[in-house]
């Protein structure tokens, strides 16, 4: 049976990655009027390029406060040796697309509520990387996804 993604449909997601480099791998793509509340984030450091090497993990979107757009946000990097095991299980939000019409940093309702309703075709994505190019990773998402549309 297929899962409903109909409007105001809220399911709990998952997504497993193996093998992740230094490149940037994308965890969570954005669909426009959606909104996404990563649960948690396994990382296992299956080998990394020396004695200790950091994972991170990135917000590519909006910011509020200098109206850019497509900006890379650090939520968190965390250091880590070859076979150690990180779950990171902090809650936070963020909407599928950015704002369209919206101008120099919020202060008001109005702004506000242009974030909210994410009428740009720009997708937001959450997205993690390695530090090295020997580094390698196996990372697992779970997170509910809200459709508003």
């Amino acid at each position: 049976m297929a899962i409903a993604r109909g409007a105001g449909t809220e399911i709990i997601r998952s997504a497993h990655f193996e093998n992740i480099t230094n490149s940037d791998k994308i965890l969570i793509f954005g669909e426009q009027h959606h909104i996404y509340t990563v649960l948690s984030i396994i990382v296992h450091a299956v080998a990394v390029a020396s004695t200790t090497s950091y994972f991170k993990v990135y917000l590519k979107g909006y910011d509020a406060n200098g109206s850019d757009t497509q900006e890379s946000m650090l939520i968190w990097q965390k250091e880590m040796v070859a076979t150690d095991t990180f779950v990171w299980n902090d809650k936070f939000s963020f909407n599928g697309h950015e704002p369209t019409d919206y101008t120099g940093s919020m202060d008001s309702i109005a702004d506000q509520n242009l974030i909210a309703d994410q009428a740009s075709a720009v997708p937001q994505y959450l997205y993690g990387t390695g530090e090295a190019g020997a580094d390698n990773w196996d990372v697992h998402v779970t997170y509910i996804d809200q459709n508003n549309a």
